[in-house]
């Protein structure tokens, strides 16, 4: 039986996850959005685009919730975009009503469902859906890591002229410009970044991760949405495939790295009971520095939040 994975938000981050949840031929998709006719019109593109990319059409689209029922896994990109000049953080209380309505609706028809949060401001976003829904940590979570790592991975790969399959690399912290990614465990095909680009070289790709988000939105006036929407539906397939991926993601964290009572990008495990197991790095003392003022700043934003 196939899976059913839910996309709300039918935007462009949404109809990117569920075109590349579809692609993968291995679960059935509900778009959803408050637009007339606009989600409609989008899964009935994506079920023709099907012919031409050789997978089943079972896309559907919807302005209501009856047809999410019984979901396994839902992914949230409901939310206002960032526009220029504007800070992950001016988008908390706007968005903050948007994640809480729409978390309810989908955890009513769907108690099992394991939630994945893409609207902004990320971390915030995560602890209203987890206090929406009522589920435990593991099964509500955010998409940040996979993103901010691939903006790392791509900069590595044009610094050093390697092929990005050969990049590893790893972002952790908030989703913001106090990201933290993790130079002693990025390499090249094994090969130590420090070994293969100068230190000013890469505290330039490091800041360039920092601000990549803010760097899309200026040079588009809105979002990415490539990006994101592959590394939702990247996760996606790694809960339903139970392929225990290690990724980065925002998890709910425990003490883990220091950190208790706030969610935070770190590598986790992803199968079928969502985040199966959150894996710590050894840090650097720097990198354990900028990962308490990184989650300092996550938690100035989560205190804005209404309902905390």
């Amino acid at each position: 039986m196939r899976a059913k994975v839910t996309v709300v938000g039918a935007g462009n981050v949404g109809a990117t996850c569920a075109q590349e949840i579809a692609r993968g031929d291995y679960a059935d998709v509900v778009l959803v959005d408050i637009i007339p006719n606009f989600p409609q019109g989008k899964a009935l593109d994506m079920n023709q685009a099907a012919a031409v990319l050789g997978h089943e059409p079972r896309i559907v689209g919807t302005n209501g919730y009856d047809e999410t029922e019984g979901s396994d896994v839902v992914v949230i990109t409901a939310g206002k975009p960032r526009s220029p000049g504007m800070s992950r953080d001016d988008l908390v209380t706007t968005n903050e009503n948007i994640v809480g309505s729409v978390t309810k609706e989908v955890a009513k028809r769907s108690k099992d469902a394991i939630i994945v949060v893409v609207s902004n401001p990320l971390d915030a976003m995560c602890h209203v859906a987890k206090a929406a829904s009522k589920f435990k940590k593991e099964r509500v979570f955010g998409m940040a890591g996979i993103l901010d790592t691939a903006r790392f991975s791509a900069f590595i790969a044009w610094e050093t002229g390697k092929s990005i399959r050969d990049v590893t690399a790893m972002v952790l912290g908030g989703h913001g410009d106090q990201m933290v990614p993790v130079v002693s465990a990025t390499t090249v095909g094994g090969v130590p970044l420090e070994q293969l680009a100068s230190r000013s070289a890469i505290q330039k790709m490091v800041k360039r991760t920092r601000s990549g988000g803010g760097e899309i939105v200026q040079l588009l006036g809105t979002s990415a949405w490539y990006a994101p929407g592959a590394a939702a539906a990247q996760m996606v397939e790694s809960i339903v495939l139970e392929q225990k991926r290690v990724l980065p993601c925002t998890a709910l964290l425990e003490g883990e790295y220091g950190v208790r009572g706030l969610y935070m990008g770190v590598p986790v495990v992803l199968g079928r009971g969502g985040i199966e197991e959150i894996v710590q790095l050894k840090l650097s003392a720097d990198e354990k520095k900028m990962l308490k003022e990184s989650a300092a700043a996550v938690r100035d934003v989560v205190g804005v939040l209404k309902a905390k």
